[in-house]
């Protein structure tokens, strides 16, 4: 019987997939289906975008580009980046990615290697842990904790981090905890790396708009001391509600950079074409749609920690970031899998459970509100019905 090369049986799958592979199996069978499961916005790519990529195959645009995207589309995030963060990058330091993971992926490819440890978020985005443990490094998860605002201690993170150490991935505005980590704290661990100049850093910053009540978002591109060491990973997925383009950009150091090309050369050769000019038209043209989605957000995030912390024995922090809700379960008597299992099956709603997310996660679920809002109060419904009973 053939088998793959050792490391294949480590790696691992969102589970997000197979909740919303699931979800869709029912709603085939005639079960109506309310997924909060996901993390993909509801709401369509905007009209000026789609037209901008339609535009581009109309005038030829079918071809390879540049393994890292083609210049305009580089310097559109350069500027984009300077507009939100304050901070010039050079467009030579930019890597157009089919996808944010894809970052995810060449980072942890480059860092890990048996004998050596990285860092990433518990409870956090699970493909982290998945790709640490497929390189054969070994993974240290980073506390999040509710009782800290799901943000990351710097004290905490610092005292994890050691020789042995190659990287440490960041993640704020939050998956799954919608928690965003304070200046204070990231200013705490970039000092402390003064002492481990060999340890680089995986900044995800996905979520970068969505922040709430005034919240600050801190990109690690602000502090000039890790620049030469700093990869941030970022894309249209979330902001423009293009997660089906596989869009993603990153910024990488100078010592890093031409890894990443060589390694698009090697497996994805170029994004496609079309979908690079869509990109340009999202950096470029009009942000009204972006507002509209995050005023929505924000309306629903506040409809669904009302809801959560009404149901009986769950109490729900408010989400500073992101569309994700984290609502503490472990006073229901459920493991938090379990529940959001007898969810899908026996309500209708999909969820996901906090385990698939970290060590850290049980006793939590997670619930995107990146649906409508009248689709959450019916979820809310069935929870809610569920639970009491």
């Amino acid at each position: 019987m053939i088998k793959a090369v050792s490391g294949f049986d480590r790696i691992g799958e969102e589970n997000a997939f197979a909740v919303l592979a699931r979800a869709t199996q029912l709603a085939a069978q005639g079960m109506d289906v309310i997924n909060l499961g996901i993390g993909q916005p509801d709401f369509p790519t905007p009209d000026h975008i789609v037209e901008a990529a339609v535009k581009a195959l109309r005038d030829g645009h079918h071809g390879y580009t540049p393994a890292t995207g083609i210049l305009p589309l580089r310097e559109a995030v350069a500027k984009r980046t300077l507009q939100t963060t304050g901070v010039e990058v050079s467009p030579e330091s930019i890597c157009i990615m089919p996808g944010g993971k894809v970052t995810m992926f060449a980072a942890i490819l480059m860092m890990g290697e048996p004998g050596t440890e990285i860092m990433y978020p518990d409870p956090g985005f699970p493909i982290y842990r998945s790709m640490i443990e497929f390189t054969g490094a070994t993974p240290v998860p980073i506390p999040v904790r509710e009782e800290n605002g799901f943000a990351f201690s710097g004290e905490e993170a610092l005292s994890l981090v050691n020789e042995k150490t190659r990287l440490i991935i960041l993640n704020s505005p939050a998956n799954p905890t919608g928690g965003v980590t304070p200046r204070a704290e990231i200013e705490l661990l970039v000092k402390g790396l003064e002492n481990f100049p060999n340890t680089a850093i995986l900044s995800d910053e996905i979520y970068d708009v969505m922040t709430y009540d005034g919240e600050e978002h801190v990109s690690l591109l602000t502090f000039p001391e890790i620049r030469d060491r700093l990869i941030v990973l970022n894309g249209w997925s979330k902001t423009w509600a293009m997660t089906g383009w596989r869009m993603g950009w990153s910024i990488w150091p100078d010592a890093l950079y031409d890894n990443v090309r060589k390694l698009a050369v090697n497996a994805w050769s170029c994004v496609n074409a079309p979908s690079q000019f869509a990109g340009i038209a999202a950096i470029e043209g009009p942000q009204d749609a972006v507002t509209e989605m995050m005023t929505a957000f924000d309306a629903r995030r506040k409809l669904v920690v009302e809801r959560a912390n009404a149901l009986p024995n769950v109490t729900c922090a408010t989400p500073k970031g992101a569309f994700y809700a984290f609502p503490n379960i472990s006073q229901t008597g459920w493991k938090a899998k379990e529940l959001a299992s007898a969810l899908l099956e026996e309500s209708g709603v999909a969820i996901i459970g906090g385990p698939d997310f970290g060590i850290l996660g049980e006793g939590y679920v997670r619930l995107s509100y990146a649906n409508s809002a009248e689709n959450i109060s019916r979820a809310l419904d069935r929870i809610e019905e569920f639970l009491t009973k």
